[in-house]
């Protein structure tokens, strides 16, 4: 068993520590896309990141975005948020993945496909709320932390996944009693979002819905949302798919509204 201790000594490395990216923090929470802009453009490998990740295909603007000013301007303060939440997460991404088949390109491509999906359903559902964009941040700082205690007993857990048949999730909850949306909750917490977003997340599990009607609904779309991504072709190679256990039941209501708004064929 991986003890509470050891999983918080995991979220505890989470950013942010940079002087420059503090500032861009407390001036994004503050709404000054300026003074957030001028404290970005301090930090060589943030103004790197956010320049490499909205200039990704995924975010469709025809023209190369290079001024950080330009960049938070065009995303506005709460995708700017969501954007520098993801690059806190590449500080603790691991230089060489063990469990999970993935690569620095290819994290980051889960963290724009996810964010610019979130953002299209949240724009459908008419809310704007910059803590509820920045949710999905969660899910990748999750997997990071995942990866980081299942190499902890990598051994234990090839023979399990080898001889059984038996979900990532399912290993989680047995090694340290908190599945993948547990840790999610307690990164929320270590980021200091409102308690509204860690009810989401568990609502997203698909088997912890929230009594709160507007809550279960956020959740419905994220559990969605998280298993059309992680059932794409390179995700599934990666094996991350294996964290989510559709639950249809749950979505039904909605499904056919999600396919629209995602343009499934």
């Amino acid at each position: 068993m991986i003890t509470q201790e050891k999983i918080d000594s995991f979220i505890a490395k989470i950013p942010p520590s940079p002087k420059a990216l503090r500032e861009t923090i407390v001036a994004l929470n503050a709404g000054e896309l300026p003074k957030a802009a001028r404290a970005a453009e301090q930090d060589r490998a943030l103004s790197s990141y956010l320049k490499h990740l909205v200039n990704k295909p995924i975010y469709g603007f025809t023209r190369e975005v290079e001024e950080i000013s330009q960049i938070f301007g065009i995303l506005g303060v709460a995708r700017s948020q969501q954007a520098v939440y993801s690059y806190m997460l590449t500080l603790l991404s691991p230089d060489k993945w063990q469990l999970f088949k993935l690569n620095k390109n290819t994290f980051h491509d889960l963290q724009a496909e996810l964010a610019v999906s979130w953002n299209k359903i949240l724009k459908h559902l008419n809310i704007n709320d910059k803590e509820i964009e920045s949710a999905i941040s969660l899910l990748p700082a999750s997997i990071i932390v995942s990866e980081a205690l299942f190499n902890e007993k990598i051994q234990d857990i090839t023979l399990l996944r080898t001889t059984h048949d038996i979900d990532l999730n399912t290993i989680l909850k047995r090694l340290c009693n908190m599945d993948l949306f547990d840790i999610c909750e307690r990164i929320a917490q270590k980021w200091e979002m409102d308690d509204k977003i860690a009810k989401i997340i568990q609502s997203a599990s698909g088997i912890k819905p929230s009594e709160d009607e507007q809550i279960n609904t956020l959740g419905k779309w994220m559990h969605l949302l998280l298993f059309f991504t992680l059932s794409k072709p390179q995700y599934i190679e990666a094996g991350l798919n294996d964290f989510i256990d559709f639950q249809i039941d749950f979505v039904a209501d909605i499904y056919e509204e999600f396919a629209t708004v995602m343009e499934i064929a």
